[in-house]
């Protein structure tokens, strides 16, 4: 069982969650079935009404590059995805509120509405073109996963192997923009190489949106230990992730994941800890998580593993809200 460092906090109130990561803009395109993101739905994980089941304030929407799209027509489609996000969003009656720096963030979640950021999975989007990352930004995009499971103009894959290649000329470059504009670093699906490489020249700390821990589970997508400790070197954020063949090669179920969240936290420490779903991007899911709406049992789960009121409050939301804060500025739009 995890043992807090801290005294336990009698203040109950951490109902509220910003998870780091959903591919539900796939569904918005109208291309994966009927789909009503207004209304409860029979398939998919995420709708507004399973967002607030759920206890969701803050919601970070991937654009996923298609695999189909990676050598050609990635920055259209990525526009196409951005597109169907404000239609479906623009329609929910303001109880969804697209945010583009920390103030509007605080603003919205203090509302009691939902903040959604936008990011897209997938450094094809911007076609090996820095002006493209500026028009992403002025389009209301504030994060960028440099990869996805291929090397690409930025940098290698984790799926590629250890012998993938690190962070490229263009991909320092790309930092250093990111960091310049104010924008969300996600290194979900980047190689070693390029892991280390992209913590040497940044400026700002990162996230791993999606992710678990490879002590637990040899997966190349998993962080080692060596790589929490440099994230939280970085003072960066880990989502961990829902996927089953993240948490366990053989029976994934909710102690599992719990194992992780334990693991995580006596390595990269509860301050560098968070949630990143994967959900609607993942085609399996854990019985006791099988969407959104059950997130609760999350919470209870890491209270009985120890964890005290604040650290939980950390690991669902204040973590991923302080990356906003340090990254998300709003000074972007005067400098550029």
């Amino acid at each position: 069982m995890y043992i807090s460092l801290r005294e336990k906090n009698k203040d109950t109130d951490v109902d509220r969650i910003f998870d780091a990561h959903c591919d539900t803009v796939l569904h918005f395109t109208g291309e994966h079935g009927s789909y009503n993101f207004l209304k409860e739905n029979n398939h998919a994980h995420v709708d507004l009404p399973r967002l607030k089941k759920g206890g969701i304030k803050a919601q970070i929407f991937a654009l996923f590059i298609e695999p189909c799209f990676k050598s050609g027509g990635a920055l259209q489609r990525c526009l196409r995805l951005l597109n169907s996000f404000y239609e479906t969003v623009d329609g929910c009656g303001n109880e969804i509120i697209t945010v583009y720096d920390y103030p509007q963030f605080i603003e919205v979640t203090e509302s009691g509405k939902i903040a959604a950021l936008l990011l897209v999975e997938g450094g094809e989007a911007l076609e090996g073109e820095l002006k493209n990352l500026r028009k992403l930004f002025f389009l209301g995009v504030r994060g960028l996963g440099l990869t996805w499971n291929f090397e690409n103009e930025i940098s290698g894959a984790a799926m590629e192997g250890p012998g993938s290649k690190g962070l490229k000329s263009f991909g320092k470059k790309v930092v250093r923009e990111m960091n310049r504009l104010g924008m969300i670093i996600d290194l979900a699906h980047i190689s070693p190489k390029g892991f280390q490489d992209v913590l040497a020249v940044t400026d700002a700390p990162v996230i791993v949106s999606h992710a678990n821990a490879a002590a637990l589970c040899n997966h190349p997508r998993n962080l080692t230990d060596e790589q929490m400790k440099l994230l939280r070197d970085n003072k960066g954020v880990l989502g961990i992730s829902f996927y089953p063949p993240f948490i366990d090669h053989r029976e994934a179920g909710l102690d599992r994941l719990l194992d992780h969240f334990e693991h995580a936290a006596d390595i990269l420490g509860v301050d560098y800890l968070g949630i990143g779903s994967d959900f609607d991007g993942i085609d399996i899911v854990l019985k006791e998580l099988r969407d959104v709406s059950f997130l609760p049992r999350l919470t209870a789960g890491l209270r009985k593993r120890g964890f005290s009121e604040t650290e939980i409050r950390k690991i669902l939301f204040e973590n991923f809200l302080r990356i906003v804060k340090e990254t998300v500025t709003g000074e972007g739009n005067e400098v550029c």
